[in-house]
């Protein structure tokens, strides 16, 4: 059946202004960005099917370009929409917002960090405020692991004139739970930040659902 023929409370545009975006299943929201489906499947029938193919939401968006079996034009938007929303949370934190909450930082930096298939090891800059200065992707690495070498941290906290900092890295595999070198590297640099008195206020660990403070685990 025809999206057309359903009741006007059900269609996922119309459902997404009446009751608000939340109220709308993945395949929905994907449906409103597909804009219409295939011969014999509508919109909804066919982000059903893809997110069957692709394991659910996450792994679709995150499949690399011409492998989640969404067309061109439709990927485009897809991937416009993630950055869009990365930038939103960018432009919320650069406001002048001081983080107080640690969710906010760890939404923040999971957008940012939790679609790479490799590690990523990046840093958070803040004022004495603890507002953001300057978020950077400062090492890159493989699959298994990146190279952090303390002194790049300590010369760039001390070129954005840094009063404290949160750290973070994605597990590609997925898996948040910390390493042994992931507790030690913590421990590295907060002996190199205490010399410049540079606070550091977490490492937060991305992989599948939320991030894993160090903080939170009194390894810091």
């Amino acid at each position: 059946m025809s999206i057309r023929d359903w009741p006007d409370g059900e269609r996922p545009r119309e459902k997404l202004l009446e009751r608000g975006a939340g109220s709308l299943s993945d395949a929905e929201l994907l449906a409103v960005f597909l804009g219409s489906g295939r011969r014999g499947q509508n919109a909804v029938e066919l982000g059903r099917a893809l997110l069957a193919q692709a394991g659910g939401l996450k792994t679709l968006l995150d499949a690399p370009k011409g492998k989640s079996g969404i067309g061109p034009v439709a990927c485009c938007r897809l991937l416009a929409a993630l950055e869009i929303g990365r930038r939103y949370l960018d432009a919320e934190l650069r406001n002048g917002e001081v983080l107080t909450d640690p969710a906010i930082s760890a939404r923040y930096l999971k957008s940012r960090l939790s679609g790479y298939p490799y590690e990523v090891f990046a840093c958070l800059f803040l004022d004495n405020r603890h507002r953001m200065i300057e978020f950077e992707e400062l090492f890159r690495g493989s699959i298994d692991g990146a190279d952090v070498h303390p002194r790049e941290i300590v010369r760039r906290c001390l070129a954005h004139n840094a009063a404290a900092v949160i750290l973070a890295h994605n597990h590609p595999s997925g898996h948040a739970e910390p390493s042994a070198a992931d507790r030690k590297i913590s421990r590295r640099l907060r002996k190199a930040l205490d010399l410049i008195d540079v606070r550091l206020l977490d490492h937060l660990v991305i992989g599948h659902g939320e991030p894993i403070s160090l903080a939170q685990r009194g390894w810091l």
